[in-house]
């Protein structure tokens, strides 16, 4: 039930199911590492989609390839673009600045949706990430997406990011650091660092 004043819509009952919160809480902290584990895993070379033979699925931990043993982590990626902005992608990926703003993106939208703090920018940062890794391989019969030719996992969980991020933000946050972040004085004054 809403009561309609001026340009804005107010609630006038709490909202109910505490369950659905909690999971909305739950979906934040997993989307946040999924980003996190994608830090990880390229930094250290766990094996996962980093410090793996693609023939055998041998694992070589903190192989030469890992970021911290001067691995480039976004020319592969982005050396493989399909469709027609493949050139543009491709050049990105040549270019050394573009590993140190993937993993710094990777690791601060992971931690931000993780504990639940500055959501804002990570629901930015994090739909930007997910867009550019979408238009760089999933265009129609060229590659990239191979189960939908429009939709994939980038997609989603960019618009479930933003979903959650917004929600949390104007109601409730049942898990995370959100609620007592939302309080400290500077954020108060500073509305975009929720």
């Amino acid at each position: 039930m809403s009561a309609e004043t001026g340009s804005a819509t107010e609630v006038a009952a709490p909202i109910k199911g505490r369950a659905g919160w909690v999971l909305l809480s739950v979906t934040r902290i997993l989307i946040g590492f999924t980003f996190l584990w994608a830090f990880l895993d390229k930094t250290f070379g766990l094996g996962f989609s980093t410090c793996r033979d693609r023939e055998s699925g041998a694992i070589t931990l903190n192989c030469d390839a890992s970021w911290i043993n001067g691995g480039r982590i976004t020319e592969g990626y982005l050396g493989s673009s399909s469709g027609p902005l493949k050139d543009f992608f491709v050049s990105l990926g040549s270019q050394p600045w573009t590993d140190w703003a993937f993993m710094i993106g990777l690791a601060g939208v992971g931690l931000a949706l993780i504990l639940g703090i500055g959501t804002r920018i990570a629901a930015v940062g994090g739909a930007a990430l997910l867009a550019m890794m979408y238009v760089s391989h999933a265009w129609p019969g060229q590659g990239g997406n191979t189960t939908n030719p429009f939709v994939d996992d980038h997609m989603i969980n960019a618009v479930a990011i933003f979903a959650i991020v917004i929600l949390e933000i104007h109601f409730v946050q049942k898990i995370g650091l959100g609620e007592k972040w939302k309080k400290l004085e500077i954020v108060k004054k500073n509305r975009w660092l929720i």
